[in-house]
């Protein structure tokens, strides 16, 4: 058997194009917004994570030009050697800030500050310790670093704890998401630390989809649970709320230090372009001077819920801006994605093997931005769909 020959083997896209049923890669050719335009159609908005909606903000905008003035494209090579940037230095210093941390370490994704963080922190005969529904650049800093990974069942801490006492006593590493991005409940994250504690064993929360959401200053889950002393790192993504792409890790500055001369993502690849970096400072900025964003954001949120469960949708655990509505079988979920499509409706199919086979996901998310008409007028095509194909 030849190295390509799984390539040929590999039918599975061709049969769902066959069926007029492939909604991956999608091309879009307008800005991220509550509305988008695709082939020329106007289609409602209803699975991007720009939950604050900064996307296309003009002040992060031409922040960005300004600094594509300034500096240029790219930084030409990495953190390491000529990549740092002055402006890579303040956005640390206001991540850190606004994370409730001493320093902090940016990467130019937040797949590879994933990555940087566990790789480094652990080594062999060290453990990770995840929820099975973590993300999976946390399951791919987990291969990387060497270390042994054990999993617990899903916001279970009877089930953690169970776990935790099969290496009392061993260096480890506890790794959760804050939100979670397609079940959209939230970690206990108070708890986890209770555990931690009691093992003597770090803590490290994935804010991804929790900045810009959680706590009254978009902070995330460790500071609206009050532990952000007892979580060693926080991770954050640029590519949420905060309007741009990359990502960092929080720390004290010491942990910092040492990531810096260890974590292979950032030693071994090209450091945050600058109109990047530009984006997020003036992101965090607008998230400051505007908490009414945050508040718009859980007003949609709650709208959007309230509605979906008075209609009949199951959505599961959720309780933040991503709200899955649960169709079941992997044909439901295709052919809801399609009439939606044809309704004028973004949204996000979630199929095996990210879901079960007879648990499949639509997946939804809000904006800030959304307004109340766009939102009644999805809610409406979520209602006829719903009916048509028989899930409410």
């Amino acid at each position: 058997m030849s190295l390509l020959d799984k390539v040929g083997n590999f039918k599975e896209a061709d049969r769902v194009r066959e069926l007029g049923h492939y909604p991956y890669f999608r091309v879009i050719s307008s800005e991220q917004d509550t509305v988008v335009t695709m082939n020329g159609r106007r289609m409602l908005m209803m699975g991007s994570n720009s939950y604050l909606g900064l996307t296309n903000h003009p002040r992060v905008k031409e922040a960005a030009i300004a600094a594509l003035r300034k500096y240029g494209s790219g930084c030409a090579g990495s953190r390491f050697l000529n990549g740092t940037l002055d402006i890579h230095i303040e956005l640390e210093a206001q991540l850190a800030e606004f994370v409730g941390k001493d320093a902090s370490l940016i990467f130019a994704t937040g797949y590879q500050s994933n990555l940087g963080a566990i790789q480094s922190m652990v080594s062999r005969n060290e453990y990770i310790v995840t929820d099975k529904f973590d993300h999976a650049s946390i399951i791919d800093g987990c291969r990387l670093s060497g270390g042994k990974m054990l999993r617990y069942n899903h916001n279970n801490m009877e089930d953690l704890a169970r776990v935790m006492e099969t290496i009392k006593g061993k260096n480890a590493l506890i790794v959760v998401d804050g939100i979670f991005s397609m079940e959209g409940d939230i970690s206990p994250v108070k708890e986890i630390c209770e555990i931690a504690e009691k093992y003597g064993v770090s803590v490290m929360v994935d804010e991804a989809h929790s900045l810009g959401v959680m706590h009254h200053t978009g902070a995330g889950v460790a500071m609206e649970a009050g532990c952000t002393d007892r979580v060693e790192l926080i991770m954050g993504t640029f590519s949420k709320s905060l309007a741009s792409v990359g990502g960092f890790i929080a720390g004290s500055s010491k942990v910092m230090d040492y990531m810096k001369h260890n974590a292979r993502p950032l030693i071994f690849s090209a450091s945050l372009p600058p109109a990047s970096a530009a984006s997020v400072l003036e992101a965090l900025k607008i998230m400051k001077e505007e908490p009414e964003r945050i508040e718009k954001l859980w007003e949609n949120t709650h709208y959007m819920a309230k509605n979906f469960k008075q209609m009949g949708y199951n959505t599961g655990l959720s309780c933040t801006p991503v709200i899955p509505l649960h169709v079941g079988g992997i044909d439901n979920a295709f052919k809801m994605w399609k009439l939606l499509d044809e309704e004028g409706v973004f949204i996000n199919p979630v199929v095996p093997p990210a879901v079960p086979p007879n648990d499949t996901l639509i997946r939804t998310s809000f904006m800030a931005t959304h307004t109340r008409d766009q939102l009644t007028e999805a809610l409406e095509k979520f209602e006829k769909i719903g009916k048509r194909i028989g899930i409410i």
